[in-house]
């Protein structure tokens, strides 16, 4: 028997396949997963495109690696609020984005992340305003490294010369090249390094969480913590977590970061909503 769809029911049909189907196009191109620049564009998505593949295969669609050239240019991409399906970074960044874009944490890497205010050993630093007249580098702010910087010279006429670098590890390299006096970074790059001389080390916070746009479904987002929290105990996980250097991932939620994104509220931006 032949249905027969009236004019008025058909425009309505149109209209609905209309809304439902870009939804459907954009889920069947996959998820994109934002990583902060750690270090260069080609670095992070090389030491990262194993998570995304170990994901993809787990919740049978495409997750694609994604960064920016630097710290900047990730801050300006993340406030336009697009893009970022999964996004894996620091705590101030994952802050903000459940504050402001409704983002939901999902799973987070182990342990806490501190920076290391690092010189030269030739130089005999050991306080922060000795280095009042010296180079100082760290990542370009609003990175972790750079707020942090900001905290510790927080008098505008008392501080160092500080060197903005696209990355962490530019800026290490720099201080081991001997172009700067000083670096800021994350303490881990620096913890086995006879090479440099630490003069402080700030405050831990959560490690790096993996959080999720509101747009995916509540489905695909179970999936995927699930994925990511028992990856430990499974072969092609524990293959996954070799390749970014860590032994798991743990539970977490949007509680655990609660409060760092006001170490942002000074950053550019900050308080204007991107359009």
């Amino acid at each position: 028997m032949m249905l027969s769809i009236s004019a008025k029911h058909s425009k309505q049909l149109f209209l609905v396949l209309i809304l439902i189907l870009p939804a459907q196009w954009a889920l069947a191109e996959g998820l994109e997963l934002y990583v902060q620049p750690i270090s260069s564009p080609a670095e992070t998505v090389r030491a990262f495109k194993p998570l995304a593949d170990y994901l993809s295969e787990k919740i049978g669609q495409p997750v694609q690696i994604r960064t920016a050239s630097n710290f900047f240019a990730y801050w300006q991409k993340m406030r336009s609020g697009k893009g970022f399906d999964l996004a894996l970074d620091a705590a101030h960044f994952t802050d903000y984005r459940v504050k402001r874009y409704g983002y939901v944490v999902l799973a987070k890497l182990p342990d806490t992340v501190s920076f290391s205010l690092v010189s030269r050993q030739d130089l005999l630093l050991f306080d922060a305003q000795d280095l009042l007249g010296h180079t100082v580098a760290t990542a370009t702010s609003p990175s972790m490294g750079g707020v942090r910087l900001t905290e510790i010279f927080s008098n505008p006429v008392r501080q160092p010369t500080v060197i903005q670098a696209d990355n962490f590890q530019l800026a290490l390299d720099k201080l081991r090249k001997g172009d700067i006096d000083a670096a800021l970074v994350p303490t881990r790059l620096v913890s086995n390094d006879n090479s440099v001389n630490t003069i402080m080390t700030t405050k831990p916070v959560p490690h790096m969480a993996l959080s999720a746009s509101p747009r995916l479904s509540i489905k695909i987002r179970s999936a995927i913590r699930q994925a990511l929290l028992e990856a430990a105990r499974d072969a092609k996980g524990q293959s996954m977590l070799k390749t970014i250097n860590s032994s798991n991932f743990e539970q977490a939620n949007n509680a655990v970061y609660d409060g760092y994104s006001n170490l942002l509220s000074d950053v550019w931006g900050y308080d204007i909503v991107a359009k």
